[in-house]
Formats: C-alpha cells, sequence, structure tokens
C-alpha cells in the first residue's frame, strides 16, 4: 500500500503539491527500487523501499521503471487527507513484440488486422510501428510544421492514429515506435548544408539512393526528437531510435572531426536531448545497435557506440542479434545462422558487463538467412531464438520481419 502525502502552497502562478509515496509490483507487491518519478523539468528516484519525495505542481505525474508499463500519477484525483492511504502499483511486462510496417500499421490494412488476431491468440503483447521511414515519410499527419513543409506527411499510411492507438490500448498492446533517426533522405535532401557529404562536396547516399544528414548538427538532432514528440502525444508507449548512428562508411565528410570521442559524444548529446524533451510525455527511449557491438566494448565500429554510452543516456539497448547478420568465424562456427541459440544468448550474456539484463531488449532474426547457407529461418530458429532470450533473462524480444509476415502455427497458444 501507498502512502500519499499532498500539502498544497498556493503561488500567484502555481499549485505546488508535495508528494510521498511508494511504488509497488503490482503482482508481487515488491517495493520497485529506482524508479523515475517526473513531470516536465524535474525527476527523483524510488529508494530502497520503493519510496519516494517530489513537489510538482504539474496535474500529472511520470512513473518509468525498467521492466513495466509507464504509469501515470493523475494528482488531480489523489486524496488530499494526510490519513488517505493511496496504492500505486506498476504492471510488471516482458515485451514480445512484432513489428509492423510503416505500410501496413493502420487500422483497415489485412496484415495489421492478422496481426493483431495473432496477439490475440498467442503470447504476444507489443508491436513496433514505424513513425518515421528511412525516406523521412512520416505514417501520420502531425504538428511538426518543419516536418509538414518538406512534404513528410504526403505518404502516410495511416489516417487516424488515434483510431489505431484506441485499438491498441483496447487490446492492452505495448507500442513501440520506430523512427529511423539519422538516415533520411527527404530531410537531408531539403537541408543540403548539414547533410552528410562526399570529399567532392556532393550529398553522400548509400547503396539503396538515401541520404544522412550530419549526427554532428543540432538541427538534425531536434528535427528527429520532434518526430518522437509527436509519437509521444498520440499515445505511444516507447519510442525507438533505429539508425542512430554513424555510417559505416569511411570518407565522409562532416561537421566536426570524425573521432570514435567525436562520435560517442554526438550520439549521447542527441539522447541526453530526447530524454529531456520526452521527459514530460513519460515515454521509455530504445536504441537499436549493430549485433556486434556486444563483442567490442572498447571500440564504438566507426558509427558512435558503445554499450556503455547508450546504456547512461538510452532506457532500453536492442541489439540487433540477427545469426546471419555476425560474419564466418564468430563464434567459432563457420555458419552462425546455423545456431541461433548459441549467437544470441552468447552475445547478451557478453554485454551484461556494462548494462543489466533488464535493460536490453533484441531483436531476432525472422528472415530467411541470406548471409551463409541461405537458411529459411522457420519455427525451430525463431523458438530457438526467442528461448536463448528469455534463458538470459532479457526484458523481451522483438522480431524483426521486413514484410511483417508472421506463421501464426509457429506461436499459437496450446489448447
Amino acid at each position: 500500500m501507498i502512502r500519499t502525502t499532498l500539502s498544497f502552497l498556493l503561488f500567484p502562478t502555481l499549485l505546488l503539491a508535495a508528494l510521498s509515496g511508494t511504488l509497488l509490483d503490482k503482482h508481487t507487491q515488491k517495493p520497485l527500487i529506482g524508479a523515475k518519478i517526473s513531470d516536465a523539468n524535474l525527476s527523483v528516484f524510488s529508494d530502497q523501499n520503493g519510496s519516494f519525495d517530489i513537489n510538482s505542481s504539474a496535474p500529472t505525474l511520470f512513473v518509468k521503471a525498467y521492466g513495466y508499463r509507464p504509469f501515470h500519477i493523475d494528482m488531480q484525483k489523489l486524496h488530499i487527507d494526510d490519513n488517505t492511504t493511496n496504492t500505486f502499483e506498476l504492471e510488471p511486462i516482458e515485451v514480445k513484440a512484432l513489428y509492423l510496417t510503416f505500410w501496413a500499421a493502420n487500422t483497415t490494412s489485412p496484415r495489421s488486422k492478422r496481426l493483431l488476431k495473432l496477439i490475440k491468440n498467442s503470447d504476444f503483447n507489443a508491436v513496433v510501428v514505424d513513425i518515421k521511414n528511412e525516406y523521412g515519410s512520416l505514417s501520420f499527419l502531425t504538428s511538426f510544421e518543419q516536418a509538414d513543409s518538406y512534404g513528410a506527411h504526403e505518404n502516410r499510411t495511416n489516417r487516424d492514429i488515434k483510431g489505431f492507438m484506441r485499438l491498441m490500448k483496447e487490446n492492452n498492446i505495448y507500442t513501440i515506435a520506430r523512427i529511423a533517426t539519422f538516415k533520411d533522405e527527404l530531410q537531408a535532401a531539403r537541408n543540403p548544408e548539414y547533410a552528410i557529404r562526399k570529399k567532392d562536396g556532393e550529398i553522400w547516399r548509400n547503396h539503396d539512393n538515401m541520404a544522412w544528414v550530419d549526427p554532428f548538427d543540432l538541427r538534425a538532432h531536434h528535427y528527429a526528437i520532434s518526430v518522437a514528440e509527436e509519437a509521444a502525444k498520440v499515445g505511444f508507449d516507447e519510442i525507438n531510435f533505429d539508425y542512430i548512428r554513424f555510417p559505416a562508411r569511411q570518407g565522409l565528410v562532416y561537421s566536426k572531426e570524425n573521432t570514435q570521442y567525436n562520435r560517442v559524444k554526438a550520439i549521447e548529446s542527441f539522447l541526453d536531448l530526447a530524454q529531456q524533451r520526452l521527459q514530460k510525455h513519460g515515454v521509455f527511449i530504445s536504441v537499436d545497435t549493430y549485433g556486434n557491438i556486444c563483442w567490442t566494448p572498447d571500440g564504438d565500429n566507426n558509427i558512435g557506440q558503445t554499450i556503455s554510452s547508450l546504456g547512461a543516456h538510452a532506457d532500453y539497448l536492442a541489439p540487433m542479434l540477427y545469426p546471419s547478420g555476425f560474419a564466418s568465424g564468430s563464434f567459432y562456427f563457420e555458419h552462425p545462422s546455423e545456431h541461433p541459440y548459441a549467437v544470441i544468448y552468447r552475445s547478451l550474456n557478453n554485454m551484461y558487463k556494462d548494462i543489466e539484463p533488464k535493460r536490453v531488449r533484441p531483436w531476432l532474426q525472422y528472415f530467411k538467412d541470406y548471409a551463409h547457407k541461405k537458411r529459411e529461418y522457420k519455427k525451430y530458429e525463431v523458438q530457438e531464438q526467442i528461448r536463448a532470450a528469455e534463458d538470459a533473462n532479457t526484458s523481451g524480444w522483438m522480431l524483426w520481419s521486413p514484410s511483417s509476415r508472421y506463421h501464426k502455427e509457429y506461436f499459437l497458444k496450446e489448447e
């Protein structure tokens, strides 16, 4: 139980409430240690007893604890009697997510309907939805004027974002908004002054003819975070930043010297700004990383990411541990894709000296092996990856199917 004491001090411009309380696990009734309680500007953390004190004039406080759903405290509904006991219980969740493509994430698409049906008849409880794709298109109409002026909304695929989010909430689905961060053809083409360039001065584009914005440039930071705010406003539980890195390509021109120190600091600065601006929405922040980050503790793989730096500034890390993504000879296997359990389990355990397991949620492979023996990844391979993630005590896992096609017979609950 939680004892909540509210005292109000009336000032000319604000009503200040002093809140004391304790946070509990909804299922075990154990206290939650180190949970973050915030308004737009202030944060405190619960102690060893799950207790906290905060002074705030905000009508709503947000609670974030790793491994739990986001929780909101409506200050206007709390009893102010010192003898009143209130219960603040957070619901634990082990995220089991399906990726839903930019083109399918709406209330009318057949693929979205099939995915919802699968969730209802399986252990899945979350979806990852593209909000901004690699081209720079936004999936729904936002109030972000800069993106609108570029036409980012013209190819939107969700004409009823409120209805979509309502449908997700009605089914108790944890919602993750995926944002392609620095890979953004639309933004780069409209702002060549901070696009990544080749040495001859032309805008650089990668193998799929997409330009990137410079991760050193604060204008690129503000742009992506403004999109994230739009996703938070409509009710997403978590913001997932993908392509939050430098391109894995040498010889490109940036606004700062391209050193490991500078790269890592640029990504850290982005995440700090994201945490600051998203704090008033109470959403979690996760970061996608290459799978080999698990095996390079001292280097950043030339992309600005290390486990320790990301872990210090994001809530969750999402390593893309696709067995096909590891080179021949990795883990002493000629073909790592033939050993899905070992690749996932060993990689995760190798991360844990730098980050807690409850803050790791890997991407798992749900597509054909493209690098080794071209093996089809079917029920056995998929379930072996899931088993490895669960044996490694992660906070969950996410399945990456580029087409969002999933085989229900792999996952249906046994009668």
